[in-house]
């Protein structure tokens, strides 16, 4: 009874996923998140991934700590041991997240040498019985991101049959990006870019597979983009694009969600950055972990050039604090 209420709850994901930002790597973390959220109310926010045996090792405030402001936020995790993944899925639910996802889809060396990431593509059974471990341990909506395949393991029926066995565990939610992986001979910034793009095999799999919400993944950079996906599918997921120049967000809660609130100003989204900037300062955070995720804030605005120097030459100095954001933002002209 309890895994078909879980079931259930899959089947009927909230509707913040017809815009999510990507989790990424040395991007999404908890400042940049926080700064995201300051531009869209609704897009649902992703952690970066987080590796399950650092959580099974304690390391969950690390990896896991979030503001409250970040809601709707998923939690991505990495991994391929049912017991560890458990371990997270109560963790994640602890913490206060609004849903667990499963990384199917990173192809980098480190991750393959764990064996998880997009390895795991090969393996469906063994995904459906991770995505059931963690269901049994957690009330939240355990969902997958992967690709359409990988190596030549690239046919539609490939990425059909997996998505078949994974959806049988009871995982109602898939994000897809749009691109196969090579696992050897390509680089994970290679593999962002030089595999064709396929959009169509993701409309295919929405199209097969009806009962199911399927987000789409892999080279959308604006809102009029993402418009025409919804066409086909469930939800788009923004990826760099959100990140290096993140005013892309800033109509898509109109745009995409339909609110009528207006448009965020972008000099008093920094300066809310900034007053957060300055708490965390005063829990020992270095400014420079905080002043990175702000370089592409102001892109195409005039002084942006200076504004970026201006912030990379000084943020890492010791001592550093919040004047140095306030100096930088001095010369734009917005």
């Amino acid at each position: 009874m309890k895994h078909a209420r879980k079931m259930l709850q899959n089947s009927k994901l909230p509707r913040h996923h017809r815009l999510s930002v990507a989790p990424m790597m040395d991007c999404t973390d908890r400042f940049a998140r926080y700064l995201l959220r300051l531009i869209s109310r609704h897009a649902l926010l992703y952690t970066e991934m987080v590796p399950a045996p650092a959580i099974a090792h304690g390391k969950h405030l690390q990896f896991l700590r979030f503001d409250e402001s970040e809601h709707p936020v998923a939690v991505q995790f990495g991994g391929s041991d049912e017991v560890e993944l458990a371990q997270c899925a109560r963790w994640a639910e602890r913490y206060g997240y609004d849903e667990i996802n499963l990384n199917i889809g990173c192809p980098s060396d480190r991750v393959r040498s764990g064996h998880f990431g997009a390895c795991l593509m090969a393996e469906p059974v063994r995904v459906a019985n991770l995505v059931t471990a963690m269901q049994k341990a957690s009330d939240l909506p355990v969902t997958v991101k992967t690709r359409i395949g990988i190596d030549d393991m690239d046919d539609y029926a490939d990425l059909y049959g997996f998505v078949e066995q994974v959806a049988e565990a009871g995982c109602h939610h898939f994000i897809i990006h749009a691109r196969k992986a090579w696992l050897q001979g390509l680089s994970p910034k290679q593999n962002r870019d030089v595999p064709p793009l396929r959009y169509d095999s993701v409309y295919r799999l929405k199209q097969d597979f009806p009962h199911l919400e399927v987000v789409i993944n892999g080279g959308i950079q604006t809102v009029d983009e993402a418009l025409e996906h919804l066409r086909f599918v469930d939800g788009v997921m923004l990826g760099r694009v959100a990140y290096h120049t993140p005013w892309v967000l800033a109509d898509v809660d109109r745009r995409i969600f339909g609110a009528s609130t207006p448009l965020p100003d972008r000099l008093t989204v920094y300066r809310r950055y900034l007053a957060y900037v300055q708490q965390e300062l005063g829990e020992g955070t270095a400014l420079a972990a905080m002043s990175r995720h702000v370089l592409g804030l102001f892109q195409g605005v005039p002084g942006a050039r200076q504004f970026r120097r201006h912030i990379s030459e000084n943020a890492h100095r010791r001592g550093a604090g919040v004047a140095v954001l306030e100096d930088a933002a001095a010369g734009l002209r917005c």
